[in-house]
């Protein structure tokens, strides 16, 4: 599970961040269990600007904790959404979805 998840940027959360860590992980797979079907639904209903916020939120959010290729398949949907460039973006969210799986039972792994 470390090519999922920066074992040094956790490591450094997890001595910041002390006895609120686990609240920091928890918080971020609640927001990320909301904001990916979101991003669904808004590419659904072509809603732009739902789908660029919804990506750069994850993006950062997942960055933070060291998901990175999580966060660079952020990135691709917030950058497609800014430009307005859908096609295969469906694909891209569908990713998205079974790669947070694995990066939540690796976060899930740190409580």
């Amino acid at each position: 599970m470390s090519d999922i998840l920066d074992q040094d940027t956790l490591a450094m959360l997890k001595d910041v961040m002390e006895d609120e860590f686990s609240l920091l992980i928890e918080t971020f797979i609640d927001d990320a269990n909301t904001r990916i079907p979101t991003l669904r639904k808004s590419l659904d209903i072509a809603q732009m600007d739902e789908l660029m916020r919804s990506a750069h939120s994850l993006k950062g959010s997942s960055s933070n904790l060291g998901a990175i290729s999580f966060s660079q398949k952020c990135l691709i949907v917030e950058q497609r959404a800014k430009q307005g460039d859908v096609k295969g973006l469906e694909g891209v969210i569908a990713e998205l979805e079974a790669d947070f799986k694995v990066v939540e039972e690796a976060l899930k792994s740190h409580l």
